[in-house]
């Protein structure tokens, strides 16, 4: 077991159902990054829609879905949140535009991928390949741990 760095990390989480989400720890991280990325896809946020986005610990909606998203109140983000996703897809891989906004934002990020025995193998593959395709060789990959019976009692 190797002790994840509790600071300058980009955590991507990966579901059960192979939807991909991302978390920073830092506010500034997460506005300066929100603002590029919506300048790639032609979209400008309010600072109210900043301001939101920077309260969100995990985020993972479409960025042409993200200023309606902002506009819904937390219980509606939620459920909202479990359905969706970053694509991944090869015709919008807008993981990796996430990825790569958020390393020129934070060069020092540390990486960690975060997935269980639930999580389809081909969701994570392509999570590893997008990263090498962008020259991202280092990362950490946390894997939920199975408790055994010895180790319950």
């Amino acid at each position: 077991e190797i002790k994840i760095p509790d600071k300058d990390v980009l955590q991507i989480l990966v579901d059960g159902k192979g939807k991909v989400f991302m978390s920073l720890d830092k506010q500034a991280d997460l506005a300066s990054t929100l603002e590029s990325v919506g300048g790639q896809y032609g979209i400008k946020f309010t600072p109210e829609e900043i301001k939101k986005f920077k309260l969100s610990n995990t985020f993972g909606v479409p960025i042409k879905s993200m200023k309606t998203f902002l506009g819904l109140p937390k219980d509606k983000q939620d459920e909202v949140l479990a359905n969706e996703g970053i694509p991944t897809d090869s015709l919008d891989n807008q993981f990796k535009v996430w990825v790569k906004t958020t390393r020129a934002t934070n060069p020092e990020l540390r990486i960690a991928i975060k997935a269980d025995q639930e999580t389809p193998y081909s969701v994570i593959k392509n999570v590893m390949n997008s990263l090498q395709d962008l020259k991202e060789n280092r990362y950490n990959l946390i894997t939920s741990l199975k408790v055994t019976e010895e180790e319950k009692k």
